[in-house]
């Protein structure tokens, strides 16, 4: 079954965000501040990359969404950090809105519209386990059951880590947080034109049946300045600093090492 991954990267989208901009001109200037960039790229290079490249089962693509003006130098370097990457495809669209992009963007990546799918969304500044992809397939053909009688079905790793990514390395703590958006899958039936963003992550089980699976930590949200979700970007709560046995599990869960993050997140 094909598996479809999607990530904007400050998309200048008319919609799709929490964080409001009356115009497209506006939109393009928060997403594409140099600060906001900056933080952006330390946290896709350290986070997302990472599990990305080592997934335990290569076969899917990773579609990374940018606006067709995002400045020059930016784009060469996001082309330069995925170049190794053979599941990234970057793909450029002209503002324009969310939803009717992103439908547009994952239903023409399906080799065979009339068979079924796996897709998933992901922020450019979180983290996923290195074998999400594995266990998305597991976890249909777990629920075969309720995927027979419905023509969408969510499946939510719920089991997971909020942290933040420092100079002095990733402070983070365990938490179960269900429809979070990272972590999320969704199963599609062949001829079905609905996709994962099709709907509001936090709001999925209103539209579909949802199957958790609670039993291993599978993602890591990155709390920061500039997260789209309110409160994620205004959670001031402690986390502590990985402990060493943390920091091998990040490793080997996350392929998320800390020298990395150090060094990452201590450049100018």
């Amino acid at each position: 079954m094909q598996v479809i991954g999607l990530c904007r990267f400050s998309y200048p989208a008319i919609g799709g965000y929490q964080v409001q901009h009356e115009t497209i001109e506006a939109r393009r200037s928060y997403l594409y501040s140099p600060a906001r960039l900056q933080e952006r790229f330390r946290l896709f290079e350290s986070s997302t990359l990472p599990c990305i490249r080592e997934q335990t089962d290569e076969e899917f693509e990773f579609l990374i969404v940018i606006g067709n003006c995002l400045p020059k130098e930016h784009c060469e370097r996001l082309r330069d950090l995925t170049t190794d990457i053979k599941q990234i495809r970057i793909l450029e669209r002209e503002p324009a809105q969310h939803r009717a992009v992103m439908r547009e963007i994952l239903n023409s990546s399906r080799n065979n519209p009339d068979q079924p799918c796996l897709q998933f969304r992901h922020d450019d500044d979180d983290a996923v386990s290195v074998d999400f992809v594995e266990r998305l397939r597991i976890a249909a053909h777990d629920s075969r059951g309720v995927i027979e009688r419905n023509r969408t079905v969510g499946i939510d790793f719920n089991n997971g880590f909020l942290a933040r990514f420092e100079p002095d390395g990733v402070r983070a703590k365990p938490i179960f947080n269900s429809l979070l958006g990272v972590g999320l899958g969704m199963y599609i039936a062949g001829n079905c034109s609905q996709t994962i963003m099709s709907f509001a992550h936090n709001r999925i089980g209103r539209f579909m049946p949802v199957v958790s699976f609670p039993d291993a930590p599978m993602w890591v949200r990155a709390l920061n300045s500039f997260n789209d979700s309110h409160h994620a970007r205004n959670d001031t709560r402690e986390l502590p600093l990985l402990s060493s046995e943390a920091e091998s599990e990040f490793i080997a869960r996350f392929a998320i090492d800390q020298n990395t993050v150090r060094k990452v997140h201590s450049t100018g």
